[in-house]
């Protein structure tokens, strides 16, 4: 899509932008980075607290622009014909999974599988790979990957808030009439909007349905957590060292993301927390 937009065979696209990593890391974080901020705090970084503001400026060297349209949410860990219960268990596994967090897996042991949505379900079912990450229980449901691979592990750590992209080339946004640009602005953001809240409708009466089929939700051990973030933190620190443009956008957005925690540990995480774990009446389960 990337190509597609810069060389002008199409004006404008819809897209992740973190498919383009292997172009230039930096363009992970207008997506999302692994253990990375929520859906709300990626629109908030990117909206309000200068994220749109680094990413105008990098993508001007492709010659496009970007608006948000779209978040997924955070995603699932992923669908595995084995339960994992220690980061040994990691090693040698072939897991479906690119970017970032596949240079990620890599330091844990596994082996990164770079495969198509339409043929995950033939290699999970024939055992050409061990396991695969895609999207969430609304998306994963519908490839019926339950059918192949019983567990089903949680979370994405290295999706948190997966922020989706209109892209479109700078000298056709530049043609368009300020009337225009205003339409496909605000059509933007409304698109952004309606994709997070059908996602958060949809992904619980997924995961029920799953459920009630049988499929074991797990999550992933604190070990494995706990080694992933580790090793998460030393290949973006490591890529930082080379690469300007990602240690520029990588150094704000984790600033941005302490800054959240912070705040979120005040007031937001901790009244989620309660309710998560009190029973009607108000007291702990």
């Amino acid at each position: 899509m990337l190509d597609a937009v810069q060389n002008g065979t199409v004006e404008m696209g819809h897209t992740a932008l973190y498919f383009y990593f292997g172009k230039d890391a930096a363009f992970t974080f207008e997506t999302c980075g692994p253990f990375g901020l929520t859906s709300r705090q990626q629109t908030a970084w990117y909206d309000a607290g200068g994220g749109r503001e680094l990413y105008q400026d990098f993508l001007k060297s492709y010659g496009i622009t970007s608006l948000p349209c779209g978040n997924t949410g955070c995603q699932m860990g992923g669908w595995f014909r084995k339960e994992i219960k220690s980061v040994e268990d990691l090693n040698g596994l072939k897991m479906r999974v690119g970017g970032f967090a596949g240079r990620i897996m890599q330091k844990l042991g596994v082996v990164p599988q770079q495969i198509a949505a339409g043929d995950i379900y033939p290699a999970l079912e024939k055992g050409t790979i061990d396991a695969a990450e895609f999207v969430g229980p609304y998306d994963d449901e519908k490839l019926g990957f339950d059918r192949v691979a019983p567990y089903y592990y949680t979370p994405g750590w290295w999706e948190t808030g997966s922020h989706l992209s209109v892209i479109i080339g700078t000298k056709q946004w530049e043609s368009l009439p300020p009337q225009y640009k205003a339409a496909i602005t605000a059509a933007s953001y409304e698109t952004h909007i309606h994709v997070q809240a059908n996602y958060d409708v949809r992904n619980p009466q997924a995961l029920a349905r799953l459920l009630k089929r049988g499929v074991k939700l797990r999550a992933f051990p604190q070990a494995v957590m706990d080694a992933s973030y580790k090793a998460a933190k030393e290949v973006m620190d490591a890529e930082a060292e080379k690469n300007a443009n990602f240690k520029k956008i990588y150094e704000h957005y984790k600033k941005f993301q302490s800054q959240q925690n912070q705040w979120y540990s005040v007031a937001e995480s901790r009244m989620q927390n309660y309710l998560i774990n009190a029973t009607p009446g108000g007291s702990k389960s």
